[in-house]
This record gives C-alpha cells, structure tokens and sequence, in this order.
C-alpha cells in the first residue's frame, strides 16, 4: 500500500499540496481528478520523488520514503509515466525500452514478451526513434518503459492527453488488465471523468492544492464530481 500523509509541497512560496493525505492499494486503480493547476501533477512528483515535500510523509510497503531520491524510489517498486510522455526523442523504440533496465539487477535485463503482447505496435517499431512515433505509440512507449522497471507501484499523469480514441481505449484496457492482476497499485492522474470513472476503484477530486472528495466508485457522487470539474 502507499500512504500518502498531511504533505505540504512548495515552489517557492507558492504552496502547491497542503496536508494532502490518500492511500493507493495493491489491485486497485485510484484516480486522482481536478481542474488545471490545482496540484494533481505536484501529487505524483511528490510520490515519485520528481519534488521534494516540504512537510508529511510518504510510505511505501511499509517504509518511509519521503526523503529517497526518484532513483531509489525506482528502485523500489516505483514507476512514473509523466505527462507529455518525456521519450527520448533521438533514441530507438528498443533502446527507449531498454532504459528500464537501469534498476533491474543485471539477470533480469531483458524487455519482456509481454510488453509487445500489450502494445502490438511496438514490437513493428522497434528500430525507429522514438521521436518519430505519433502522439499515442508515444505513449504507449512511455508505459511500456515503465513496465520494463516491474514495478509494483505504476503512477501515470494524463495518459489520454493528445490522443486518439482508439489508442485510450487500448491503453485504458491495458490499466484495467494490470490493476485486475492484483500485483501492482495503480495511480493516475486524469482529466477526463468518464475514463477515470470507468478504471478507477476509488476517485479523488483536488481543488487548490487540497483532496475535496476520496470515494470508492460505488459511494461517489457523479453528479457532485462533474461540478467541481466543470470549468
């Protein structure tokens, strides 16, 4: 399980999360909904390590980790596909992949068959750069990388941004096949309800730096939830 605890994460003055809490479970998918602007993105950099907290705390599998660095946190278990993706625009399909070795030990450097059962399109492109990729294979790549990590945690921001309907439906069956193998916690980051509502077991909605709602699906209230996020 992670627990996130009464963190506060700051940008200078700016307070972007103040004495945010929530729990993300092995087996189930949370999605975290809101606004522009409103911390969704400071939540995953502070479970990733991406930024540090200013105060709170973090646990994962038991341990605090609220102090470890993005690579240790890697290594533990946590994988981020961040918004906009952030591939190596110069490298391969393969070597992209192959960047998720830096925390497997040596034995287990290897990409797995699975990854190509999942994504398809990968495995005809593996020897072009990964720069030349539309907006979908791009993302598709990004998750594939993190999976290259076997991570038991999985945080995603926005995966559905800039594409096309045909890859988030792939990509939304995708996280609801991983999440129903009760091997990893999922969280993600998303703007659009319908897609979290769907994949989602338990929804969070943040407004100004603050958790405003945390429901299981069955107990939300859809019709409370659309208001906060209409603009």
């Amino acid at each position: 399980m992670l627990e996130v605890k009464d963190v506060d994460l700051l940008y200078g003055a700016a307070i972007a999360l103040r004495g945010v809490s929530m729990q993300a479970e092995i087996g189930q998918t949370t999605c975290i909904l809101g606004r522009n602007g409103v911390g969704k993105t400071s939540l995953l950099r502070a479970i990733t390590g991406a930024h540090p907290i200013a105060c709170g705390s973090i646990i994962w599998e038991g341990q605090d980790i609220s102090r470890l660095p993005i690579y240790e946190r890697a290594a533990r278990g946590i994988a981020w596909v961040p918004q906009g993706r952030d591939i190596f625009p110069l490298l391969t399909v393969r070597e992209n992949l192959e960047t998720g070795f830096a925390v497997l030990p040596r034995g287990q450097r290897k990409i797995p068959d699975e990854i190509f059962e999942l994504f398809p399109i990968l495995k005809t492109m593996l020897s072009r750069r990964g720069g030349d990729l539309s907006g979908g294979q791009q993302q598709q790549l990004a998750i594939g990388r993190a999976l290259v990590m076997k991570p038991r945690l999985l945080v995603l921001d926005e995966p559905t941004e800039g594409i096309q309907p045909s890859i988030i439906k792939d990509i939304g069956r995708v996280i609801d096949l991983l999440r129903s193998r009760g091997e990893m916690a999922i969280v993600l980051v998303e703007q659009y309800f319908d897609f979290a509502r769907d994949l989602g077991q338990r929804l969070i909605v943040m407004e100004r730096g603050d958790i405003v709602v945390n429901s299981t699906r069955e107990a939300l209230d859809e019709a409370d939830v659309r208001k906060r996020l209409s603009v």
